[in-house]
């Protein structure tokens, strides 16, 4: 295959750059994430052939997701002579990366210099997701491990530095900085001179205050200054000058850096390691138009800490805390995915958990909080329901309170006025950080899907935590989206799904079992609820609806049978990835034999990189996979999992984990958008999201959909 030989011509020449290559476990992804916390926290290292450089932390500029260079350099200075272990700074020859690992919340490189010392570099990106204190800080770790690897002591010193880029997607704004000691921390602060709030540019953040960080002490040196004074300093002297540049200017002016250097002294076979957090603090997250018009909500963080130093001090001090959470989550994460769908399913979703809730940011206060979404990639929406819908099962798994802090924004929006359709909104604002609403209702209009999307999110959420008070406070607005979907759900007039970039279409299959497994969820509502005669006229349209559409969306007269794309197209199928909605809130509505049909039915259209999205194109989606194999027979499921994993290791796309690509080429698609870092990753827990479910129904006493208990 032409990609194949494509990726491993890229690590020959990486190799050579690096004197060997390295080893890639589980997989080497399309990019490494580095330090990945929020919508602006977002670096990663690009590693696939159409523009990274195989996965070498050396060698080449981490960047911003959206592919804007965030500068992040490290460099070793050993018995004298200076190497590059992060970063492509002129001068240094870079270190020999002989190993990279990735784990749900780590990266980790493992470097030989010169034969001399090894080094270990972890990036850790703490998730707690049931500890929204420490889930609101948007701080990341960088811990450098070093020892002598030949039996010999060395003299070594280590340096790193972050640039003004970090500060604005405007390469010409001005950045301002300074240098503090407090306690045991040292770190250096730097923002945009012109504050300009709820503001992106190239969907950086125009605003807030960054920090970069280490441990004070004696053997610590700083400066800031143009980029290659600063890193010149190091190289000529094993440390900086403890210096600040005062001559504030625009980021592509002389590139400031904040340098930040320690002298290890004389390095053993004993590790010795150091500490360093990067981050940003930003006191006001979001606009909202809640309940009372458009306000300013905090960033959570500002309910636990006096200010942006306070909480960076904290971040860096609880570093044993935030490690061994991380270690815990992992060993977690690792089991369960193994356990569930072998290493080819934990090479996915350990790949997809930072990704996921790097797309979040909690807000408001301890007495009513907030989780805002960005659309990341896509258009930049603020709280997309149908990116919400595929990202929502790694909340199931982490902590679905979650899903419930996601959904109350919407609902609070809806039910106080702010939208004129009887339908649900699409999104909470055309662009992130400003959920500002469509007073005018003309957001993008997926009014089935998005109906759908909402009353199976609100359901599994109460299924999850027993929240039946959840269903009653929202019942009206779930009815009247409910009524909509009996008016339009059987019959689909032509309109775009989530899959907005396939088109439009008429009687789309699947999208009409999303409406009809919303109506049958809203029966559920009803009953939990009380409301016994809804409950009874719903479930009888549901019923009745579903009769039909196994005569309208299967191609009987095929073989093997499977649904259609659309009604009467019998030449043509899709994933039918709705129908995971009916087995996620256990409701036995649709018949088995539908699942088992589409699992047999997959195994006979897949490509090397997996099954496409539909007929109509090569590509597909990977979220929508992993809906489909967490519902699908143990060989189709495998089959899922195997392409998706192969995928990863080998695709040329260069950029955060993409939920769209060619099944065929493994390239982005040629004839579709360029997606990435998008949330919808989340979907790939959908499996380990599903005997959760199971369970909680079983223990909330909840019935299956029908009418037996869940099974433990």
């Amino acid at each position: 295959m032409k990609l194949l030989s494509t990726a491993a011509g890229l690590l020959a020449s990486a190799a050579a750059l690096v004197g060997a290559q390295s080893t890639f476990t589980p997989a080497r992804p399309p990019a490494i994430p580095l330090a990945v916390r929020s919508p602006y926290l977002s670096t990663w290292q690009a590693a696939g052939s159409d523009g990274g450089n195989g996965g070498y932390l050396a060698g080449q500029w981490p960047s911003f997701w959206a592919g804007a260079i965030t500068g992040w350099t490290g460099l070793i200075r050993v018995d004298g002579t200076t190497y590059t272990w992060m970063g492509n700074p002129v001068g240094p020859a870079v270190v020999n990366q002989t190993s990279f690992e990735y784990t749900s919340t780590r990266s980790i490189f493992t470097m030989d210099v010169a034969g001399l010392v090894k080094m270990t570099i972890t990036f850790l990106s703490p998730i707690f997701p049931e500890d929204l204190e420490r889930q609101s800080l948007v701080f990341s770790y960088m811990d450098v491990e070093v020892s002598a690897s030949d039996g010999n002591t060395h003299d070594v010193s280590i340096y790193t530095d972050v640039s003004a880029e970090w500060a604005s997607g405007d390469r010409s704004a001005i950045v301002e900085w300074n240098y503090t000691t407090s306690g045991d921390v040292a770190y250096h602060t730097f923002h945009r001179q012109t504050q300009l709030a709820f503001s992106e540019t190239a969907d950086q953040t125009e605003y807030g205050d960054w920090f970069y960080g280490t441990s004070t002490g004696d053997s610590m040196s700083f400066e800031s200054g143009a980029d290659t004074d600063v890193r010149t300093q190091f190289m000529d002297n094993g440390n900086l000058s403890n210096t600040q540049d005062t001559d504030f200017r625009a980021i592509n002016d002389r590139y400031p850096v904040f340098g930040l250097a320690v002298d290890l002294g004389s390095v053993a076979d004993q590790s010795t390691s150091s500490l360093f957090a990067i981050g940003l603090a930003q006191e006001e997250a979001i606009q909202f138009d809640g309940a009372n018009g458009v306000v300013s909500l905090p960033s959570l963080w500002t309910s636990y800490f006096n200010d942006g130093p306070s909480a960076f001090e904290f971040f860096y001090g609880d570093y044993a805390t935030s490690s061994a959470n991380a270690t815990s989550f992992d060993s977690k994460v690792s089991t369960d995915g193994q356990n569930a769908g072998g290493q080819d399913y934990l090479t996915l979703i350990s790949l997809s958990v930072r990704q996921a809730f790097g797309a979040t940011q909690l807000a408001g206060t301890t007495a009513k909080n907030y989780l805002f979404l960005k659309e990341i990639s896509s258009d930049g929406n603020v709280q997309t329901v149908d990116v919400i819908f595929p990202f929502h099962p790694v909340l199931m798994y982490t902590n679905p309170n979650l899903l419930k802090l996601l959904l109350d924004p919407l609902f609070e929006n809806q039910e106080s006025g702010q939208y004129p359709n009887t339908y649900s909104m699409h999104d909470l604002g055309a662009h992130y950080p400003n959920a500002t609403g469509h007073p005018d209702g003309a957001d993008e209009k997926q009014p089935l899907e998005e109906c759908g999307n909402m009353l199976i999110m609100t359901l599994a959420y109460a299924q999850r935590t027993n929240d039946i008070t959840y269903l009653s406070t929202h019942y009206d607005k779930l009815k009247q989206w409910t009524g909509y979907l009996v008016d339009e759900a059987l019959i689909p007039a032509d309109q775009i799904s989530t899959d907005d970039f396939a088109g439009s279409l008429a009687n789309q299959t699947d999208l009409a079992l999303k409406g009809m497994i919303g109506i049958r969820a809203m029966a559920e509502v009803a009953n939990l609820t009380g409301n016994s005669d809804d409950a009874a006229n719903f479930s009888s349209i549901a019923q009745d609806y579903i009769t039909q559409w196994q005569t309208l969306g299967i191609a009987q007269d095929a073989d093997p049978k499977h649904t259609t794309l659309a009604y009467g197209m019998n030449d043509t199928h899709g994933l039918l990835y709705n129908l995971f909605g009916d087995r996620e809130l256990g409701l036995n509505y649709v018949p088995q034999a539908v699942y088992d049909m589409q699992s047999a039915f997959y195994l006979t259209i897949e490509n090397q990189y997996g099954v496409p999205l539909d007929t109509r194109h090569t590509y597909t989606k990977a979220d929508w996979q992993s809906y489909c194999a967490a519902i699908a027979g143990k060989d189709t499921q495998d089959m899922f999992y195997q392409k998706l994993a192969t995928w990863i290791g080998a695709t040329s796309t260069n950029g955060p984990l993409s939920d769209l690509y060619d099944t065929i080429t493994g390239d982005f698609p040629s004839d579709g958008p360029k997606f990435i870092a998008r949330p919808v990753m989340g979907g790939a827990f959908a499996q380990l999201a599903l005997p959760i479910m199971q369970t909680a129904r079983q223990r909330n006493g909840i019935p299956n959909g029908n009418g037996t208990r869940s099974a433990s």
